[in-house]
């Protein structure tokens, strides 16, 4: 069901941006099904990729999901030996998530899959305005903290 376009501006913004969210992560899911991976834990990997430890509470944040659910895919992960478990050297209380070298792999072969998505985004609108939504996006996004 359409927004109405005489719809305020925050709601019919809003409605938007969850239906274009919702059709990239649809895409983007064709894809990674091929793999067999959630586009959830395909982020998760994207983020730990850069070697650093990462707090729940980090990884969290970074990758849009509530701590429950980060928790359960973790365990699912750590399971699947696609990440593990350090505890913080600065503070016992804390642990860090890593990604291991079996997850490295997936990850590398998961990028691939959501670069040719990117190309097909580019493809389909353009550079130009393609450009121009990221800028949008980041701008709106920075304006909102």
């Amino acid at each position: 069901m359409a927004k109405q376009p005489n719809a305020p501006i925050t709601e019919h913004l809003a409605y938007l941006l969850a239906q274009a969210n919702r059709e990239i992560n649809r895409q983007l899911e064709l894809r990674l099904s091929k793999e067999g991976v959630p586009v959830e834990q395909w982020r998760i990997l994207k983020v730990l990729s850069d070697g650093d430890g990462h707090s729940m509470g980090e990884l969290a944040d970074a990758v849009l999901l509530n701590h429950p659910t980060l928790t359960k895919m973790i365990d699912r992960m750590v399971s699947d030996t696609l990440v593990y478990r350090v505890q913080d050297p600065n503070d016992r209380r804390k642990v860090l998530m890593f990604i291991s070298d079996r997850g490295k792999v997936l990850c590398r072969k998961l990028n691939s899959l959501a670069v040719d998505q990117e190309e097909h985004i580019l493809e389909s609108y353009g550079d130009k305005s393609t450009s121009e939504l990221k800028r949008l996006l980041e701008s709106l996004i920075d304006s909102s903290n």
